[in-house]
């Protein structure tokens, strides 16, 4: 791939509840990234409503892009192409990016690319990992998200493992309910965990016989909502840090399980973990001690290009832009859009 110079990426991301803009200058270096979130306001309703997300993004929006281009000491005239999540997330939300990305666009006769919002999330490995390219395995790892994906190339996504029921994140979230930490339950999981001995309780792990590398949650979530419930029945009194260390063990060990499974059997020397999940800090030290044993090298973005981001979406459009991808006026939001769809 022939790689240009000086191409700067303004990039849009609003796929749920953050919302992002960012200057990305040749694919690799971050001029700005501005991040609105809305984490304070979906506390109060445990979890994200979609109503309000693209209320909040269409009140944000153009803040956030004027604050990245201040922040990067551009203006419009300095930006070569658009780049914007279209999927997946909520319609609502992405909508409000789409919409935003494609009149800028219009507006200034530029470029507009696509992103799809797991590609951004791949793609953040590669801001601060100067040295990373494909072909690798990443392990994507977020609230909607589970999948395991052997990166070909640049753009070029198999997907090898996925969820069958649950995401990881959200069965952070789901425990964290019924133990009462509340929203976002991520960060809080983790940080309790940390008081908790994780061997203290025995949740289960499953393993797909005839999928090695999918994941299922639903069932150790449900396990911990069980234990949770008949310790209440009995009028006994249960840890959380143990409950949460315990189930946290569990869902890390699957997930460091199957990404090692495959790294073998793809014959990759290189694992990337990507996704909210992945600024878990229990998995970043299980998964370096696995590769460490196995002898494969191991890279991750820092916790603030985890979390839904554009400096991500700006990554990944700039290589889609030099693999020559160019979306037209008709570009739509698509929720259940699958990685590597265009």
């Amino acid at each position: 791939m022939k790689e240009l110079r000086d191409i700067r990426i303004l990039a849009i991301e609003s796929s749920c509840d953050e919302t992002a803009a960012a200057v990305i200058h040749n694919g690799r270096e971050v001029m700005s990234n501005v991040i609105s979130s809305q984490i304070e306001l979906h506390k109060l309703y445990g979890g994200v409503v979609p109503e309000i997300a693209s209320r909040k993004h269409i009140e944000k929006i153009n803040q956030v892009i004027e604050e990245a281009l201040k922040e990067a000491e551009v203006t419009l005239d300095d930006i070569d192409a658009i780049g914007v999540t279209y999927g997946p997330g909520l319609v609502g939300a992405l909508l409000v990016g789409v919409a935003e990305a494609k009149a800028i666009a219009y507006a200034r006769k530029l470029p507009l690319i696509g992103v799809h919002h797991i590609e951004g999330h791949i793609s953040a490995n590669y801001i601060e990992n100067k040295n990373l390219k494909p072909p690798f395995i990443c392990l994507v790892v977020s609230g909607g998200h589970t999948h395991l994906v052997c990166v070909r190339d640049y753009g070029k996504y198999e997907i090898i493992g996925r969820t069958r029921d649950d995401a990881a994140g959200e069965a952070f979230d789901k425990v964290a309910r019924a133990i009462g930490l509340g929203y976002p339950g991520g960060p809080k999981i983790d940080k309790l965990s940390k008081e908790g001995n994780p061997d203290a309780i025995v949740f289960p792990k499953a393993h797909m016989e005839d999928s090695p590398y999918d994941f299922s949650f639903s069932g150790v979530k449900s396990a911990v909502l069980n234990y949770i419930n008949g310790c209440e029945m009995k009028h006994i009194e249960y840890n959380r840090a143990d409950v949460a260390a315990s189930f946290q063990k569990a869902v890390i060990d699957v997930l460091v399980e199957n990404a090692m499974k495959a790294v073998k059997q793809y014959d990759m020397a290189k694992l990337a973990i990507a996704g909210g999940v992945a600024s878990n800090s229990s998995l970043r030290e299980a998964m370096k001690r696995a590769c460490e044993e196995h002898g494969v090298q191991f890279y991750h973005p820092s916790p603030i290009f985890c979390t839904d981001n554009a400096a991500m979406i700006g990554v990944a459009a700039y290589y889609e832009y030099l693999a020559g991808t160019r979306h037209g006026w008709d570009l739509n939001a698509v929720p259940n859009l699958k990685l590597g769809e265009r």
